[in-house]
C-alpha cells in the first residue's frame, strides 16, 4: 500500500518556501556571526576575566577557528551531501552543530571552551553554505541560478548589516540574556523550517506517474538548452552549423579515461584544469576579499575622520549594503539573461572608478560625512552587480562537464563538493581581506589602499573578459 503523502506538502515542497527556509539558514548564520563578534571582547573581559592584554590576541584567535573550521569541514561537507540522497539531512545537522556552539558559547567559562564554540559555528557555517546552494540549484535550476542567489544574497547581506547594530542595542539594555535569548529565537524558526522543508526530488513520488514520462523529456531538453547556454553568447556557432559547434564545444569537456586515475574518488577536481573554472573561484575570492576590506576598513576610517563610535561606524554600512540589497536580483537577472561575461566585466570595471573616490574622502563634518556615505553606496552597486557571478559560472562549467562525462560525477552530480570548494575560497577571502587592507591602511594610507583594490578589480576585469563564459570570438580567431 503506497504511503499517503505527507501534511502540507504542496506548500513544503514548493519553491518559495524552499528558497525561504535556505535564506533563512544562510541569514541566520550571518546574523549570529555578525551578532557575536562585537561582544567577544566583553565576554573576555567580564565573565572569563582575561587580562586587557590579552583580549586582542584571544579574540583574533577565536575569530580564526571560525574561519579554520569553514574551511577544513566545507569539502569533507560537499562530498558527503554529493553521496546522501536527501539534501535536508545535512542541512539539519548543520543547524544542530550550530546550535551547539551557540550554547556552548554562551555558558562558556575558558578560552577553550569558547574555542570548542567557535569551531562547531565554524562547522555549521561549512554545512549550511555549502549544502543551502546545492538546494538552490535542485530546486531552480541552473538557468534561474542567477537571479535566485542575487536574490538569496541580498536578503542575507541583512543579517550582517543588522546584527552589530543590534548586537550593541540590546547587549547594552540587557545583556548577555538579551543577546543569546534574540539567537535562540531565530534558531528555533530556522529550525522550523528546516524540519518542515520537502525537497522536490522526495515530493516527486506523490506526483501522479502519468506526468513522468513529459517531466523526463523536459528534463533531457532543459539539459541541451543549459549546455547552450553554459558556453556562453561568445562561443555560439556559426548559423550554418549550430549543432556541430555546440557538439565540438561539449566535446572539449569530455575527460580522457587515461586521465580519471589521479582525480579517482573525487573526478571534479580534474574540472579544475579548466581556466573557466579557476578563474571563477578567483572572482569569489577578489569578492569576499572586497567585502572584508569594507569591514575591517570602514570603522576605522570613521572613527580617524568623523570621531564616529562604534554605532554611528556601523550605521555607515547601511550605505554600503542597501544597494546590494535592491540590486542583487537585477543583477542575478542580468546574469541569466546575457550571461556571465559581459556582466562580469561590467562589474569589476564599474568598481574601478568608484572605489578610485574613496582616495578623496576628507575629515570634515556632515557633508564630508555624506560624501563618504554616497561614495560607499557606488560601491555597493559594484558588489551587487557581482554577487552571483561566481556560483553561476562554476556551475555552468560543472555542467558542461557532467553533460560530456555521463554517470562519471554520481547520480546527483558533484555540486555539493563545488559549492564546498566555493565556501572555502570565499572564507579565505573574508580572512585575508581585513589583514590585506589593514596593512595596507597603515602603511600607504586608506586612499591608496583603495587604488591598490581599484587596481585588482581592474586586472579581474581583463580576466573575465578573457575566460570568463569561454574566449571571446576576437581571441579564438587569433
Amino acid at each position: 500500500m503506497a504511503k499517503s503523502p505527507p501534511w502540507g506538502l504542496r506548500w513544503r515542497s514548493s519553491t518559495l518556501f524552499i528558497l525561504s527556509t535556505v535564506g533563512i539558514g544562510l541569514f541566520t548564520d550571518i546574523f549570529l556571526y555578525s551578532l557575536v563578534i562585537p561582544i567577544l571582547p566583553f565576554i573576555l573581559q567580564d565573565r572569563i576575566a582575561l587580562p586587557a592584554d590579552q583580549i586582542q590576541s584571544a579574540v583574533s584567535g577565536l575569530l580564526a577557528a571560525y574561519a579554520a573550521a569553514q574551511v577544513l569541514f566545507a569539502f569533507p561537507a560537499g562530498v558527503i551531501t554529493d553521496r546522501l540522497s536527501a539534501r535536508r539531512t545535512p542541512f539539519l545537522v548543520g543547524l544542530v552543530a550550530l546550535l551547539a556552539g551557540t550554547l556552548t558559547l554562551g555558558l562558556g567559562q575558558s578560552v577553550a571552551v569558547l574555542a570548542i564554540a567557535r569551531v562547531l559555528q565554524g562547522l555549521s557555517a561549512a554545512v549550511v553554505w555549502t549544502v543551502g546552494f546545492v538546494l538552490v540549484l535542485d530546486t531552480v535550476g541552473p538557468d534561474n541560478l542567477g537571479k535566485t542567489n542575487g536574490t538569496i544574497f541580498a536578503f542575507i547581506s541583512t543579517g550582517g548589516l543588522v546584527a552589530p547594530v543590534l548586537g550593541g542595542v540590546v547587549y547594552q539594555k540587557s545583556g548577555y540574556g538579551g543577546i543569546f535569548g534574540m539567537s535562540f529565537a531565530i534558531l528555533a524558526v530556522d529550525f522550523v523550517m528546516r524540519l518542515l522543508l520537502i525537497e522536490k526530488k522526495v515530493a516527486a513520488q506523490w506526483q501522479p506517474p502519468s506526468s513522468s514520462p513529459s517531466s523526463t523529456v523536459d528534463r533531457d531538453n532543459d539539459r541541451e538548452h543549459q549546455g547552450e547556454r553554459a558556453t556562453g553568447p561568445s562561443e555560439d556557432a556559426s548559423e550554418d552549423e549550430p549543432l556541430l559547434g555546440r557538439k565540438e564545444e561539449l566535446g572539449s569537456f569530455k575527460i580522457p579515461e587515461d586521465r580519471y586515475h589521479w582525480a579517482e574518488g573525487v573526478p571534479l577536481l580534474y574540472c579544475f584544469q579548466n581556466p573557466r573554472l579557476l578563474i571563477a573561484q578567483l572572482l569569489a575570492l577578489i569578492q569576499a576579499t572586497l567585502f572584508g576590506a569594507f569591514d575591517a576598513t570602514v570603522p576605522t576610517e570613521a572613527q580617524e575622520l568623523f570621531g564616529f563610535n562604534s554605532l554611528n561606524a556601523g550605521l555607515l554600512f547601511i550605505a554600503l549594503v542597501l544597494p546590494y540589497l535592491l540590486l542583487g536580483a537585477v543583477a542575478g537577472w542580468a546574469v541569466d539573461r546575457y550571461g556571465t561575461k559581459p556582466i562580469s566585466v561590467v562589474g569589476f570595471g564599474y568598481l574601478v572608478p568608484v572605489l578610485v573616490l574613496l582616495h578623496w574622502v576628507r575629515p570634515g563634518g556632515t557633508t564630508q560625512i555624506i560624501i563618504y556615505c554616497v561614495f560607499l553606496a557606488l560601491c555597493g552597486v559594484g558588489l551587487g552587480i557581482i554577487g552571483s557571478i561566481s556560483i553561476v559560472e562554476s556551475s555552468q562549467v560543472v555542467r558542461l562537464y557532467e553533460m560530456a562525462n555521463p554517470g562519471l560525477f554520481g547520480a546527483n552530480g558533484p555540486y555539493a563538493q563545488l559549492y564546498g570548494i566555493g565556501s572555502v575560497v570565499f572564507s579565505l577571502g573574508l580572512t585575508i581581506g581585513p589583514l590585506i587592507s589593514g596593512g595596507l591602511k597603515d602603511r600607504i594610507g586608506y586612499g591608496n589602499m583603495n587604488i591598490v583594490a581599484a587596481a585588482s578589480c581592474a586586472v579581474t576585469a581583463v580576466l573575465c573578459y578573457v575566460y570568463v563564459g569561454g574566449k571571446p570570438k576576437v581571441l579564438k580567431k587569433n
